[in-house]
């Protein structure tokens, strides 16, 4: 697993990368009420707003750490937002991308590197 310091997470198996926010992040996000997630097909830049996340504090945008086209959203967070808080790194994905530079993924932090840039906020 690889890790930004918007706080997303990316792990890759071949040439796609499943993507969600971290632990760290739905904790200071508080309970997720609503989450927005783009349409398989859409191209992605690193950087760019990727998804929407609202929660009872307030409403904040996920940033593809990678880029790629969507081919899968995680549907389960239309109908139960709260699995975001349950199991950010795990079901509670936003999306699946089909990488168009493999590289980016070698400009994230891994676990370690990522609570290291966590001690500092």
């Amino acid at each position: 697993m690889h890790f930004s310091k918007d706080h997303e997470w990316v792990e890759v198996e071949g040439d796609v990368a499943t993507i969600g926010i971290t632990a760290y992040a739905a904790e200071q996000l508080g309970d997720v009420v609503f989450v927005e997630l783009p349409d398989a097909g859409k191209t992605i830049e690193v950087g760019e707003a990727l998804a929407v996340v609202e929660s009872v504090k307030a409403a904040s945008d996920v940033y593809a750490p990678v880029s790629g086209e969507v081919i899968a959203a995680n549907d389960v967070l239309s109908d139960t937002p709260e699995t975001v808080n349950e199991a950010p790194e795990a079901s509670g994905w936003f999306v699946k991308v089909k990488l168009s530079r493999p590289a980016e993924v070698d400009d994230l932090m891994d676990r370690a590197g990522y609570e290291t840039f966590l001690a500092t906020l």
